[in-house]
């Protein structure tokens, strides 16, 4: 994240994904696909609801 983000990068993953708006539209920080975050996905249940469909729409907006 620091490498991508530089000084706009926070302490944490979940600091920084709940930073998105400061972000996107540009840049989507997003915790990795991995089955292993589902912890971090049941704990953080916001990302869901509305980090996830946002960004559907941005991509839907992209490729219409």
């Amino acid at each position: 994240m620091a490498w991508h983000l530089g000084p706009r990068a926070r302490a944490t993953l979940t600091e920084t994904v709940q930073s998105w708006r400061e972000f996107a539209p540009q840049i989507w920080p997003l915790p990795h696909p991995s089955p292993r975050n589902n912890i971090w996905l049941k704990k953080n249940p916001w990302f869901a609801r509305e980090v996830l469909p946002e960004l559907q729409r941005q991509i839907k907006v992209a490729l219409d």
